[in-house]
């Protein structure tokens, strides 16, 4: 099937009788004949549904078709973008291990890996999107597990050379988490371009209708984690807690995801709802015809801002004048996301007025969905960053992160224009 296809079917095919659209199976536990069925489950020896904390077959229809839209073996839907990044890195790191990551990424994800890791033990040392690959490779240690990164930064929208960074990860033996929520598979696909573990907040454009929290881990199954066994025994030795099963040799390319749903779920409990699994999967069936539109209305807004004398400067991949513009069109040639950041002149209170203004665009705790919304991440999401890290995030005093929605582009200018009326 081509990708347009997938957002459709992919996932859930139903016999004869059965739902035509993928139904909720809310219940929270499976009924067998025998205790021994169950405990063929419990070892991991056949797959099936027991309790849904561990699998539901809701939650896997969907996950199957963002693995498809990835590219990807397999994936596992979390119960938020945030408990998906934490999975992703803490399903091979432990006490003691070391992981490099992007400078540039959402501020609760910075938070994650400078605060709450450091305090189970895994050190990050942050490295600049656009560091040569000298001062990339002078980041990692003999520790070093993972390379975390966001494939479109936010709020501050630096496109990764992925590439860059692929390679880096490899020649340490590390697989290269890419965090891929602003661009959608729509727009870019990491494991085609060297990435082996995806994640994505799927709350923003994937449901597209901010009414599902949820996240997604997405397993590339190409890392070779048994050429670099030393490096990762969690999925290279023996897990006592389900009889010895080897991941990696029992499993082969689904290694990683086997363990994340069998261990790290089992254990940690951040489970999709099938009821918010549902939700996602009623915005995944038209995100191939959302995103074009959120591009298309994104470029005519950039355009407007960076025409007006009020604006101090606007930062959108697309714009020519942009840094990334290249990179952008290497990588993501179609788009994008709908994510503008821009400052106006006046700083702080200039860019409080002009928010307070806005009728149409709404001020709210979110960005990438259905509806235009605008934020300061200065004094919100970003706000438990120092200075010095708010500088090293790119994230200054007067920046400004616009989510262009999908209503008529028209209207998106005409608000922000009596907005900028009133400063």
């Amino acid at each position: 099937m081509k990708f347009n296809t997938k957002c459709i079917q992919a996932g859930y095919t139903p016999k004869n009788g059965e739902p035509r659209v993928l139904p909720i199976i809310q219940s929270t536990t499976f009924k067998y004949e025998s205790s021994e069925q169950m405990g063929k489950l419990f070892d991991l020896e056949e797959s099936g549904y027991f309790y849904t904390r561990l699998a539901n077959p809701t939650c896997d229809a969907v996950a199957a078709k963002i693995a498809a839209l990835e590219g990807g073996v397999g994936a596992m839907l979390t119960s938020s973008g945030q408990s998906a990044s934490f999975y992703s890195v803490f399903n091979i790191c432990g006490a003691g291990d070391h992981i490099v990551a992007a400078s540039a990424i959402y501020g609760g994800t910075f938070n994650l890996f400078s605060v709450t890791l450091k305090k189970l033990g895994i050190e990050t040392t942050f490295v600049h999107p656009d560091a040569p690959i000298e001062e990339l490779n002078a980041a990692f240690k003999p520790n070093t597990k993972a390379v975390f990164a966001e494939s479109l930064s936010n709020p501050t929208l630096i496109v990764l050379d992925i590439e860059k960074f692929a390679s880096a990860a490899h020649s340490h033996g590390v697989p290269l988490i890419i965090d891929n929520t602003f661009p959608t598979p729509v727009n870019f696909r990491p494991l085609e371009h060297g990435a082996d573990i995806v994640v994505h907040s799927t709350t923003k454009y994937m449901d597209g209708h901010a009414c599902a929290l949820g996240g997604a881990v997405i397993d590339g199954g190409k890392f070779d984690w048994m050429a670099n066994a030393d490096k990762f025994p969690g999925l290279t030795t023996p897990d006592d807690s389900y009889h010895g099963v080897t991941y990696a040799k029992d499993f082969g390319s689904s290694a990683y995801i086997t363990k994340l749903t069998a261990q790290l779920m089992r254990d940690l409990g951040a489970m999709q709802s099938p009821q918010n699994a549902f939700l996602l999967n009623l915005g995944l069936e038209t995100l191939f015809l959302r995103m074009p539109r959120h591009v298309e209305n994104a470029d005519a807004v950039a355009a407007f801002l960076e025409g007006n004398s009020k604006i101090g400067w606007v930062n959108y991949p697309r714009l020519k004048s942009n840094k990334y513009y290249d990179l952008a069109q290497r990588y993501m040639p179609n788009g994008a996301c709908g994510v503008i950041s821009f400052g106006i002149k006046g700083g702080r209170e200039a860019a409080t007025k002009f928010m307070d203004g806005l009728k149409l665009a709404a001020v709210v705790t979110h960005v990438a969905d259905a509806r235009t919304c605008v934020l300061h991440p200065a004094s919100t999401t970003h706000r438990q960053l120092s200075d010095e890290q708010l500088a090293a995030a790119g994230v200054g005093a007067d920046l400004i992160r616009l989510s262009v929605g999908i209503e008529d582009k028209e209207d998106i200018i005409a608000d922000i224009e009596q907005a900028l009326a009133n400063i």
